[in-house]
């Protein structure tokens, strides 16, 4: 209890407002060794002239260096060139490096994508029933991998995707770029990731995942496409990032209705900084709306949000089967030092009247409203405190934001220092 309490007071005076940066998660880099094994994906027989499809050269390459993961580990090298592929896993110990001017392509015949079986803490597919189609980079049960390069790219090719989703010709959910499930210690980083059927990054059921220095984009006209989406996971480092999407940039989600709330899984610990952000139909921050798990202990600064529907926004409904005595939990959320330039609403936070979302703080941020309405801010079941504030917020969200907002700054950061 001493060491704790010394820890609190050091936190205390450390503790920096008024548009300094605050400690969070991002301040605790994950360390990954380097590969002492390196092979070239073109020693597996592929060919990077864009057509020729090489799903067995990945999977190949990535079957022989699985037994370099008690050797510590290794890198499958991608050079310049068009790589067309199916889905494939990664594996445990590995690092996937895309040289400057490799761009791995996503298939776009849907046969060679593959189909799984919903996410637990969803019970469905987001968009139909049953089943999904796998992403095009997966890892599965993974610890210290690695996605990065020299700005190399991941093109997922989604203009077919999107068109059978407008049309409703797809029998299942719209696959994502890439998807980690239950694994840890994994960092992306130096890519760019364009046109994704839905999700670029999707980290589900993960911890210690750092995503750094990244370029994400797919056209204004994607429909429902979103740049990176923590679910249920904890211990996040969102970074340097520029993310451009037809629907939301950065969403946090946490399962849906009763599977959600089963699996019981929150997100939690995670930290966004130094981050421009573009949503053309949705929002640049989501909470939400699948949250059944719950969403807590989010510290986001230093963002620039830009040619967005909407800024922030918390957003969460109550299914006709819901549980009344469960409801999801949304919880210290702190964003300062955020600026915007033509959003139509600057923040749209709808909590449960059963469950109200609290906690929230609003320090230090300006938002360049494109729209003559009278409420930039939507608000119900909402509780927070806000400081410096453009323009004004709801009334739930005007209390004094000095103390408050330091204390949940301080609690964010002795989690670090505690994990």
């Amino acid at each position: 209890m001493a060491v704790a309490l010394l820890l609190l007071w050091a936190l205390c005076n450390a503790i920096r407002v008024n548009g300094e940066q605050s400690n969070g998660r991002c301040d605790y880099k994950l360390k990954f060794n380097p590969r002492p094994h390196s092979v070239s994906i073109q020693e597996f027989g592929a060919i990077g002239d864009g057509k020729t499809l090489n799903t067995i050269a990945f999977r190949n390459a990535i079957f022989y260096l699985k037994s370099f993961a008690d050797k510590g580990g290794a890198q499958l090298y991608v050079p310049p060139g068009r790589w067309l592929t199916g889905s494939f896993n990664l594996t445990s110990h590995l690092t996937l490096f895309l040289e400057k001017d490799a761009i791995i392509l996503g298939s776009q015949d849907p046969s060679h994508w593959g189909i799984v079986e919903p996410l637990p803490s969803y019970g469905r597919g987001i968009e139909l029933p049953g089943r999904r189609y796998r992403s095009l980079v997966n890892g599965y049960m993974l610890r210290d991998v690695v996605i990065t390069g020299d700005n190399g790219t991941i093109d997922g090719q989604g203009s077919v995707w999107w068109e059978w989703f407008t049309s409703h010709s797809l029998n299942y959910t719209r696959p994502h770029l890439v998807e980690f499930v239950s694994s840890e210690y994994v960092l992306v980083s130096n890519i760019s990731l364009l046109n994704a059927p839905a999700y670029n990054i999707h980290p589900v059921y993960c911890s210690n995942v750092h995503i750094h220095n990244i370029s994400v984009y797919a056209p204004p006209e994607s429909p429902y496409t979103v740049g990176i989406v923590p679910d249920s996971s904890d211990n996040i480092c969102i970074e340097d990032c520029n993310i451009s999407m037809g629907h939301d940039a950065i969403a946090f989600k946490s399962g849906w209705d009763e599977y959600g709330i089963a699996y019981g899984r929150p997100t939690t610990i995670a930290h966004v900084r130094r981050v421009d952000l573009r949503s053309s139909t949705g929002s640049s921050l989501a909470f939400g709306s699948e949250m059944s798990g719950g969403i807590s202990d989010i510290l986001v600064e230093e963002v620039h949000l830009y040619d967005s529907l909407t800024g922030i926004e918390f957003r969460t409904t109550i299914d006709d089967k819901f549980d009344p005595d469960a409801f999801p939990v949304l919880e210290k959320i702190t964003l300062q030092n955020i600026i915007g330039t033509n959003i139509t609403i600057a923040g749209n936070f709808k909590g449960i009247e059963e469950s109200p979302f609290t906690f929230i703080c609003l320090s230090n941020i300006s938002l360049s409203i494109n729209s003559t309405s009278l409420s930039p801010w939507q608000c119900s079941y909402v509780s927070g405190f806000s400081e410096s504030v453009f323009p004004e917020p709801c009334p739930e969200l005007m209390n004094s934001s000095t103390s408050s907002c330091g204390i949940l700054m301080l609690e964010l950061q002795f989690y670090n220092i505690i994990l």
